[in-house]
């Protein structure tokens, strides 16, 4: 389940959406028409120029085309040089798109028009993701967020209690996805292999470059129920450090955060003051 940084439905909070924002991360032809430059949206300075701007939008690479352009096929080249796609042009057509998804090669693409056998003009653009976690939180501490639409108003306090949010930002120029929410250490149900691979209801969340996303888990990491290598509440005050972990899709790398956490206050979870803070 996903939530930007705006109140959202269920459904959009635990299902993938793909290309709901349009996000402008990639290049744009310079004034000689053979090269883009990722992360900008420059246009071309030649109103004859065909492609007048290439940008990834949500899970797709857009390429925008001059009014004048005069071509009739548009290919998409992938970074180890094989033809990712190609799309006919029609008369009059200002636009075409790729679908690259989340499963796609990162790297750099390179956009040819075509006339015939002839190519027109190319433009090259870097479509590389990158995720980061900015924070973590409780269902305790954090009451605003949408948690009645993300978990259902019939589940208890108790049940709430027990689960976390993680915020995510993609600072990279092309969508991924978080395939899997891990919370290991010093929390009272550490799990390495989670049910569900830890997000609720949703076995991946698509991260639009340049948006911030809030995962939420489905492995009650902060349950009542201490696991035997979890750390519980005291009334005299726990301490320890625990450390988030994501794996993501198109890279297939890891992405951990650790943070320092206190229980105090209680001898049990449901009343412990929990404080959570940069390690």
């Amino acid at each position: 389940m996903t939530r930007n940084n705006s109140h959202i439905s269920r459904r959009n909070a635990l299902r993938t959406v793909a290309g709901a924002t349009l996000v402008s991360v990639a290049g744009c032809l310079n004034d000689g028409g053979n090269s883009g430059t990722s992360g900008s949206e420059t246009t071309a300075s030649d109103s004859e120029e065909p492609l007048k701007r290439v940008t990834v939008e949500g899970t797709a690479l857009v390429v925008e085309l001059s009014a004048e352009a005069d071509i009739d096929q548009v290919n998409l080249i992938q970074p180890n040089g094989e033809l990712f796609g190609k799309r006919d042009v029609a008369a009059g057509a200002q636009q075409v798109s790729f679908e690259i998804g989340t499963a796609y090669e990162p790297g750099e693409y390179r956009v040819v028009a075509l006339k015939g056998e002839e190519t027109v003009a190319e433009s090259t653009t870097d479509i590389e993701p990158e995720i980061r976690i900015l924070d973590v939180g409780l269902y305790r501490n954090n009451p605003d967020k949408p948690w009645d639409e993300v978990y259902g108003e019939s589940q208890t306090n108790s049940k709430k209690n027990g689960e976390a949010f993680v915020t995510v930002q993609n600072t990279g120029s092309g969508p991924d996805a978080t395939v899997e929410l891990r919370f290991t250490g010093d929390v009272p149900n550490p799990i390495e292999n989670p049910r569900g691979r830890g997000i609720y209801e949703t076995d991946s969340v698509v991260v639009p470059a340049g948006e911030t996303v809030d995962l939420f888990s489905d492995s009650f990491p902060f349950g009542s129920e201490i696991g035997d290598e979890g750390m519980g509440c005291s009334t005299d005050g726990n301490s320890g450090q625990f450390t988030v972990v994501l794996e993501t899709q198109v890279t297939g790398q890891e992405v951990a955060k650790s943070h320092n956490v206190e229980y105090t206050g209680s001898d049990g979870m449901q009343n412990c003051e929990i404080t959570i803070s940069e390690a």
